[in-house]
């Protein structure tokens, strides 16, 4: 049987790169890889289906899925997790703890972008602050013009406008029109000022106590599958699920040799070591059991932010033959 010849783009990320470089393949597939930045991806994925196998945004995914219109079919590998403390940043002369953004105008650069969920249910499970008590300000980065991949309809109370035409919400918050700044990348400064900051001083240590007390370790992206391909080909969710899996563990076990220092970074086998005193053997776990609370913590509120037209269950997002792995 001839393999199956497949576009997959995915980030460049360690834990891919076994398969990006051949050292893992995926059963029955002869694959074409593109290393893109997500915003790529994301938007050729979402606007034109352009490719077979990629990673995708949870938050548009889950939109997708509750719509009944998505392209692609889920599988459990969650390339990029994030805690989202240090998405948060502020204009410290006037916002020094979380309480002070209510009423005040955040930036976002797409309402729905995952890491913007995440940073919401923060800040409302933790410090009482409800999207409604802030004012949404949307707008590109770093270059102007940037729109929302999908359509979203927002619950009432939720006031979000677009930011004036040719300006983004890093020169918002660097003039102080707007007071806060929520996005996977930081502010584009052209000099630092003194003004613009995390809300969290220490984000590190406010994520590891954020850990301890929940248990959560936020998912951002997973991966899908053209939906007509899977129609076709119904064994290819298990497989491509098999290749992430062996590859994230390919790259763990690469990371935890210390006969030479894999990251150009000092202190990583250190890093590596607390991190698994802290969140566990396994802390970047693929599958839909070990993620159930995590999934569901954000669908819950995916939903109650105005996102997802109805409440999606976890295993709705996933293809039936990767809600459980086999073992030898």
């Amino acid at each position: 049987m001839s393999k199956l010849s497949l576009s997959v783009a995915i980030g460049d990320y360690d834990r891919n790169r076994p398969l990006i470089d051949g050292a893992v393949r995926i059963d029955g597939v002869d694959p074409v890889f593109m290393t893109l930045y997500p915003e790529e991806i994301f938007f050729r994925a979402l606007r034109t289906h352009d490719f077979d196998i990629c990673e995708l945004s949870l938050s548009s995914f889950t939109v997708k899925t509750a719509a009944g219109d998505n392209p692609y079919v889920g599988i459990p590998c969650f390339v990029s997790r994030a805690f989202r403390h240090t998405s948060i940043y502020v204009r410290t002369d006037r916002v020094r703890e979380p309480k002070d953004l209510k009423g005040r105008k955040v930036g976002v650069p797409e309402y729905q972008l995952t890491a913007n969920v995440w940073a919401r249910a923060i800040l409302q499970d933790d410090y009482g602050i409800a999207p409604a008590d802030m004012r949404w300000v949307r707008g590109a980065i770093e270059h102007a013009g940037r729109i929302e991949k999908i359509s979203i309809k927002l619950p009432p109370g939720v006031v979000l406008e677009d930011a004036p035409a040719g300006r983004t919400i890093s020169d918002l918050i660097d003039k102080g029109e707007i007071d806060g700044f929520i996005a996977p990348r930081p502010p584009y400064l052209a000099r630092p000022n003194p003004n613009v900051g995390w809300l969290f001083p220490d984000p590190i240590a406010a994520a590891k106590d954020y850990f301890k007390r929940t248990g959560l370790f936020p998912i951002m992206h997973l991966v899908g599958i053209r939906r007509t391909l899977v129609e076709q080909h119904p064994w290819l969710p298990a497989a491509v699920m098999k290749a992430f899996e062996q590859s994230k563990a390919a790259a763990l076990a690469h990371l935890s040799d210390t006969s030479a220092t894999k990251v150009t970074l000092p202190f990583i086998e250190e890093q590596l070591a607390a991190t698994r005193e802290l969140m566990g053997e396994d802390f970047w776990p693929y599958g839909l059991e070990s993620n159930r609370k995590t999934l569901e913590t954000f669908l819950r509120h995916h939903h109650a932010q105005g996102l997802s037209s109805r409440l999606v269950k976890p295993e709705e997002l996933f293809h039936p033959s990767t809600h459980e792995s086999f073992k030898i």
